[in-house]
């Protein structure tokens, strides 16, 4: 991602995997980090050496992360883009609103990635609504 992409509000990526060009908001957290970023390359991710990362080094980069952070071995840097479309399904977000963010094509994809919604949360959530549903 280069910093022509990013708007100041939002980042405009094409997703690598499916070629989906995505327009995705970026997280208040994200975004007071970006502000104060040093723009000295085009790309805003660089490595140690102030090189753009290659696919695979930022796939390294990231499993580096993951091991000195001491999480499981499953845990891998595709597990959070699974992990992100559970976080959305759990917030509430519907199947195309976390499409949207995740560029799944289709909506069977979302659903694989959201099985591991919390089940049980989102029972009560349901029988919630339900009570509350004055119609029938």
């Amino acid at each position: 991602m280069t910093w022509s992409d990013y708007d100041g509000e939002g980042i405009f990526v094409t997703q690598q995997k499916t070629g989906t060009k995505l327009d995705l908001p970026i997280h208040p957290d994200l975004k007071s980090i970006l502000e104060i970023a040093l723009k000295t390359n085009d790309v805003i991710l660089l490595t140690e050496f102030g090189k753009p990362f290659t696919v695979a080094g930022y796939g390294s980069w990231i499993n580096a992360a993951i091991r000195a952070a001491g999480l499981p071995r499953e845990c891998v840097a595709h597990g959070l883009r699974k992990a992100a479309a559970r976080r959305m399904a759990e917030a509430g977000c519907t199947p195309h609103e976390v499409a949207a963010i995740t560029g799944h094509k289709t909506l069977g994809e979302v659903e694989r990635y959201t099985r591991a919604v919390d089940q049980r949360r989102l029972s009560r959530s349901a029988i919630e609504k339900q009570s509350r549903n004055t119609i029938g």
